[in-house]
């Protein structure tokens, strides 16, 4: 299924967020990997695994959005096979296939949600992952209107291209309740978002186009 689209967590200990980690993923359909424990400090000299393994996967010096902007936009072939990214509505966790692991904090003000509308197929998804989701409508130009419901302010309004992995990747406003209508080639579909919790859904694959 294709848009057009480190720092632990404060007060985490490292056994919090490894446990975190597991759980969270296997709650994420797209994904297909769960990360190891975090690795012991490095001496003082040698960078630390965190900081090695972001540069590893030429996410060096990158906050959470734009690892997220980079990541969700890349060519499926150019995608990494050794590193999972899933979103969360507070972090961004990162683990790779050398049992390194690490969480960005997501922006205060700002929520991701990336979706899939699709015709014929899809998938159960929850927490986007940026290296493994795929979706139907890969590259695709859709009318995207996302409207706040409380205030029936339009949000989002205009065309966007789905990337390559069939989804398409939107930067809300946090603590709002929302609606989203897509529409391509006479179809369209509806349906509510929230931003303001943990739980909610930072994957939407349930828009079906009729």
């Amino acid at each position: 299924m294709s848009h057009h689209p480190l720092l632990r967590a404060p007060g985490r200990t490292i056994g919090t967020l490894a446990f975190a980690v597991v759980a969270a993923l296997a709650l994420s359909a797209c994904s297909t990997a769960d990360p190891a424990s975090t690795e012991p400090a490095a001496p003082s000299e040698a960078p630390q695994p965190q900081a090695a393994m972001m540069a590893d996967h030429g996410l060096d010096g990158l906050d959470a959005r734009e690892v997220i902007d980079t990541l969700d936009a890349l060519p499926l072939a150019e995608r990494s096979s050794t590193l999972m990214a899933s979103i969360r509505p507070n972090e961004l966790l990162l683990s790779d296939s050398q049992e390194r692991e690490t969480a960005l904090a997501m922006p205060e003000d700002e929520f991701y949600v990336s979706l899939a509308p699709y015709v014929n197929q899809t998938h159960d998804c929850y927490f986007h992952s940026l290296t493994t989701c795929t979706g139907e409508m890969q590259n695709t130009e859709v009318d995207v209107v996302v409207t706040d419901k409380a205030t029936g302010e339009v949000l989002v309004e205009g065309t966007h291209t789905t990337f390559d992995n069939g989804f398409m990747g939107l930067w809300l406003p946090r603590n709002i309740d929302a609606t989203i209508t897509i529409e391509y080639d006479g179809l369209s579909a509806t349906s509510d978002l929230s931003t303001r919790t943990d739980d909610d859904a930072t994957c939407v694959t349930t828009m079906q186009l009729a």
